[in-house]
């Protein structure tokens, strides 16, 4: 079903409001930056991941057994999140541990399930 979208008739500018908002939005890189980080979250492995590291670090042979995938294919959705700065690592001998980067991670996919559950 489809909502209809209500448009403004008047074609007066409220400068005093595009101004003042102009000087309160974020630097078109930051905002590009922000984008970035959305994309990141926009995979459902990667998100299975972070499910799975919000409840205790883990290895990729133990994420993989645990998600029923490849240990390539989680190495893989692992290194995009380290690079967008959502996970960490830590070595012990042979084997290499990972876990979320920050509190931050959990807060940002906290959120969105607060929003989805709205939804519905």
């Amino acid at each position: 079903m489809e909502k209809n979208i209500e448009f403004c008739n008047c074609q007066t500018i409220h400068e005093d409001v595009v101004e003042k908002v102009r000087k309160l939005i974020p630097p078109a890189k930051t905002l590009s930056d922000l984008a970035e980080l959305f994309k990141v979250f926009g995979d459902s492995t990667r998100i299975k991941i972070l499910c799975v590291l919000f409840e205790t670090e883990m290895c990729v042979c133990d994420i993989a057994a645990l998600l029923n995938m490849t240990q390539s294919a989680i190495s893989h959705q692992l290194r995009v999140l380290k690079n967008a700065r959502l996970v960490k690592h830590r070595r012990e001998g042979k084997v290499v541990y990972y876990s979320l980067d920050d509190q931050h991670v959990k807060q940002i996919f906290d959120q969105g399930l607060i929003h989805i559950k709205e939804l519905r």
